[in-house]
């Protein structure tokens, strides 16, 4: 069994990219000390490959990660990418697969959300925003480890809270 070291990231990889490019940023900082190893520096998938086969690559990550995070925005509890009806060798006449793999309906942040849960991760949400909104995080973990808004306003402006995030990832 490997150790448990990594932190694994998910979210609205498209949507939510400001949110998840700034953890990177506050990561690769020589002034903050935002530390965590990626897991998705492990395994990578290609775009091309089957919702299966890259299901199977986040399984092997988030397998070795002691952390879960995941970024929440408008659109996180909606989106269906990685549900095999999605896929090409997807039968919904049968609803069978093709290539006779496992059919999973969930899609890639549901399959995340839940085998971080069934693995027992330490969960932190973050929420895209300057407030806590639980309607929007998944259901599975809606009421799961800590949840924490990554902004703050300030005399009309928004800012990344970074201590809020340090201190929830800590």
């Amino acid at each position: 069994m490997a150790y448990r070291t990594k932190t694994y990231i998910a979210g609205d990889w498209d949507g939510d990219k400001d949110a998840i490019d700034q953890l990177y940023k506050w990561k690769e900082s020589k002034y903050l000390s935002l530390d965590f190893i990626d897991a998705h520096d492990l395994h990578q998938a290609r775009d091309t490959s089957l919702n299966c086969s890259i299901k199977k690559s986040l399984s092997q990550r988030l397998n070795v990660s002691k952390r879960f995070v995941l970024v929440v925005g408008e659109k996180t509890k909606d989106l269906r990418s990685g549900g095999c009806q999605l896929c090409s060798s997807y039968n919904s006449w049968t609803g069978a697969c093709a290539r006779d793999y496992h059919v999973d309906y969930r899609s890639y942040v549901e399959y995340e959300c839940e085998k971080a849960k069934s693995g027992e991760l330490a969960i932190v949400v973050l929420y895209n925003s300057t407030h806590v909104d639980r309607n929007r995080c998944p259901d599975c973990i809606k009421w799961s480890g800590k949840h924490v808004a990554m902004q703050y306003c300030k005399n009309g402006k928004y800012y990344w809270d970074y201590q809020a995030v340090k201190e929830a990832l800590s």
